[in-house]
């Protein structure tokens, strides 16, 4: 019988993840062992009989578990990427099998006694910031966790968390589902009216790909965006629209409306166990907002200040399009006359500036920019085993500094510098890959027996893919996409930290987005896109009035998505304060979100049932962080604007912050970075002037 490759020690390059020889069946039996021997040493640390100390409790307990998450990681990121059936079956399996694990060790009375005591013991160790930090959060993460509930109590948390964890699974399996149930078939061409040639050949593909003649439209985002954007067939619209808005919302075998009401119950009991008022309470706790009402007081400053932009907005698409007898425009015309108005504004469209954002240029100048500000280094790799095809590995490297005598860190020949991270990058729509754009890591950096153990990050996109005469070229907002998910990234390739859960993006959830929200800022910077904005075929660079209608253009329809997010802000915060109101989702979801509507809400569709942000991932009470996020990324490139882009002393001390992870309060973080507390008033003046 061959061995269980998820058992052994990889014998890969940085012992990467053996994606070529994993096979499916290996996943269920090393969960159940990799769970045994983590409870093994579980026990250990509870157990043993000498007397708690940082190190034989806090530290031990940290560095438990290793290769149960590296396997964790492996499985549940290809259940994004690249999932089939059997992979989420077996998610059905092992998902209950871990909270299972997890409420064990949250709920391990003697485990428990003995961090409380090195917690209520801690002024007599000699600790440093980072080890008081994690006292602190192992303590309050085991508290939160139902520690100092009654048996009974903790048996009722555990049976939420398992129904908790099944149900959020379903959530996305369902929406994954729902996506790819619908196509669009479209045989005459005459229906596909506006639609540019480059993205007609896509769906031509999309189409033979199906056996079919003609042409598809998915409900992809690359295929969709640009039919709402561009198709003048304003019925063709309407069903793509009513199409996705019907995701998992239809009353099929998809339908995800009973469990959303299912979800935040859960959430509700669960807050109520712990003695919270409600999950929001719960959740922001542990947020740099703290609590439900100043979040409320945050959205509404906002929503107050840009309802007359977006109102205003929204009154010039409504002219244009009454120009073409649309007397009562819909939700689903938005995309098509704010792109009309915006090449009227700016001589812009996406599909002239396509030609000069070809993807690997792009990934050019990412890597670029990340080479001047923190002096890395990339080089493509080809012996990293990879989950398909299509994704590119590369070795980081990190140009000489200085480094403690204890670092076993590994030096490559050349002057490439230190190992850094490897990183994964997967760009394309697959059927197996969840829609969207997200960063994520397969290994965590942490720092143990004196070596310094480097992560592995992946950046996975739905950008279109390459055709047989042409490469794949970019929108300009697939652009500020990946120089989003590569801001994530860049948090966990130059994490630095002695705890893996201390580490890279292992901060504050309202803190995360300000590394990805950052770097996105350079995309509008007449300086930096003059060195990678050139056509494809003959190298041209983008012209000057192309590039300063780009930098004029980044606060086109800015009320309007201003309020988008808030609406979604809105709508999470109300299912988790008042989780007893929703009897009916469109209603609730209506209600809730009416403020922020711009166009009249159809019954036939909902956002909630595919709202994947908040109930399957880990938005939940925290979809206001993006808004909040944003204050703190206009802050702090206004820092550099004030003293140059690509300022080496700046870059220095945000590479600190980012280097940092969650070793510190992220307010302290921000404040020794810039100086002082970031003001909204910086994101209000980078957005309405």
């Amino acid at each position: 019988m061959t061995p269980n490759i998820l058992l052994q020690n990889f014998d890969t390059p940085h012992h990467s993840a053996p994606f070529e020889q994993i096979k499916e069946e290996d996943f269920l039996p090393a969960f159940q062992e990799l769970i045994k021997i983590s409870e093994a040493e579980i026990n250990e640390i509870a157990q043993n009989a000498a007397l708690p100390t940082f190190g034989n409790t806090i530290e031990a307990l940290t560095y438990s578990g290793e290769k149960l998450d590296v396997v964790s990681n492996i499985f549940f990121n290809l259940n994004s990427a690249e999932t089939n059936d059997e992979i989420q079956k077996i998610a059905q399996e092992v998902s209950p099998l871990l909270t299972e694990f997890s409420s064990k060790i949250s709920q391990n009375q003697q485990l428990f006694e003995r961090i409380k005591k090195v917690y209520n013991e801690r002024e007599k160790y000699d600790l440093n910031e980072e080890q008081q930090t994690l006292l602190t959060e192992t303590y309050k993460g085991f508290v939160r966790s139902g520690a100092l509930l009654n048996d009974g109590d903790k048996k009722k948390l555990e049976k939420i968390n398992i129904d908790l964890s099944m149900k959020s699974l379903q959530f996305g399996q369902n929406v994954l589902a729902s996506t790819n149930a619908y196509f669009k078939h479209i045989e005459n061409k005459e229906d596909l009216k506006g639609i540019p040639d480059a993205i007609l050949a896509q769906y031509a593909e999309d189409a033979k790909e199906k056996n079919l003649e003609g042409y598809v439209i998915t409900l992809q985002y690359p295929s969709y965006l640009p039919a709402m954007t561009y198709a003048e067939n304003r019925d063709l619209r309407k069903e793509l629209a009513l199409a996705n808005g019907k995701k998992s919302f239809d009353g099929g075998e998809f339908d995800n409306k009973n469990l959303i009401k299912e979800i935040i119950s859960l959430r509700q009991q669960k807050a109520e166990l712990l003695g919270y008022k409600n999950y929001a309470d719960y959740v922001l706790e542990e947020r740099m907002a703290q609590s439900s009402q100043k979040v409320h007081d945050f959205l509404n400053e906002l929503l107050e200040k840009a309802t007359p932009y977006a109102q205003k907005e929204t009154e010039e698409l409504k002219t244009l399009a009454k120009a073409d007898g649309i007397e009562e425009m819909q939700s689903y015309d938005h995309a098509f006359y704010a792109e009309k108005l915006r090449k009227q504004k700016f001589d812009l469209n996406d599909e002239e500036l396509k030609p000069y954002f070809q993807l690997d240029k792009v990934q050019e100048a990412v890597f670029g920019l990340a080479s001047q500000l923190f002096g890395l280094t990339f080089k493509e790799v080809f012996n990293v085993q990879k989950y398909h095809p299509e994704v590119r590995t590369y070795e980081i490297f990190e140009r000489a500094k200085p480094k403690l005598p204890e670092e076993k860190e590994q030096v490559h020949s050349g002057d490439l510098g230190a190992f850094k991270a490897l990183l994964y990058v997967d760009y394309h729509p697959r059927k197996g890959k969840r829609a969207g754009a997200w960063m994520t890591s397969f290994k965590n950096q942490f720092k143990k027996d004196g070596e310094n153990h480097r992560p592995h990050i992946s950046v996975v996109c739905n950008f279109s893919k390459p055709t047989a005469d042409t490469p794949s070229l970019l929108t300009f907002q697939e652009v500020t996409t990946l120089f989003h998910e590569f801001g994530h990234a860049l948090h966990g390739v130059l994490a630095d930290t002695q705890y893996p859960n201390l580490s890279g993006t292992s901060v504050k959830w309202d803190f995360v987005e300000l590394p990805s929200q950052f770097l996105e800022n350079y995309c509008y910077e007449p300086e930096f896109l003059k060195t990678f904005a050139k056509h494809y075929q003959t190298g041209e660079v983008l012209p000057d009035e192309k590039i300063d209608k780009i930098s004029e253009s980044k606060n086109f329809m800015e009320g309007y998505q201003t309020l988008r997010q808030l609406g979604f802000g809105l709508l999470d915060m109300a299912y988790h304060t008042k989780s007893d109101k929703v009897e009916d989702v469109k209603t609730f979801e209506t209600e809730e979100t009416k403020a922020t509507n711009l166009y009249p809400s159809n019954p036939e569709t909902a956002v909630s049932p595919s709202f994947s942000h908040i109930f399957q991932g880990g938005y939940s009470a925290g979809y206001y962080s993006y808004k909040w996020a944003e204050v703190l990324d206009a802050d702090a490139f206004q820092y550099f604007k004030e003293n140059g882009i690509f300022n080496p002393e700046i870059a220095a001390k945000y590479k600190v912050l980012l280097s940092s992870g969650g070793t510190k309060n992220p307010m302290e973080l921000y404040k020794n970075f810039r100086g002082s507390e970031p003001k909204v008033e910086s994101l209000l003046k980078r957005a309405f002037g």
